[in-house]
């Protein structure tokens, strides 16, 4: 069994930026490839971005790429998202996902979020 547990949300303005950090434990964190998604209110959960277990392979949401980036660290077993030119619709629960091997559709585990609001 996998905990995940994030952190580093809170209140931007728009234009600023958030580092959200997703510390795992309980399994073989280099065997995972992880995820970060959002939902807001009213909207669906979207992926935002994900990093294959060697960081070797990363994918981003048409609507953060540019702006976020995904990076791993397996020695301190976490996955970051940097988060840069924060926007309003950025405004949602973010909440970070592993799935045992390949990146695909289906996640094993989730954490419980962690909120960030971006001022206009």
């Amino acid at each position: 069994q996998v905990q995940l547990v994030e952190s580093g949300g809170g209140l931007a303005q728009a234009g600023g930026s958030l580092r959200l950090s997703c510390a795992a434990s309980g399994g073989t964190f280099n065997r995972y490839g992880m995820g970060w998604f959002r939902q807001a209110p009213g909207k669906e959960r979207e992926r935002v971005a994900a990093i294959s277990w060697s960081g070797g392979a990363i994918y981003y949401a048409g609507s953060v790429k540019g702006r976020f980036t995904i990076s791993r660290d397996n020695a301190k077993n976490t996955v970051y998202l940097q988060m840069n030119t924060l926007k309003p619709e950025d405004t949602a629960v973010y909440l970070c996902a592993a799935v045992f091997g390949s990146i695909g559709t289906r996640w094993d585990y989730w954490g419980q979020g962690t909120q960030v609001t971006v001022s206009s």
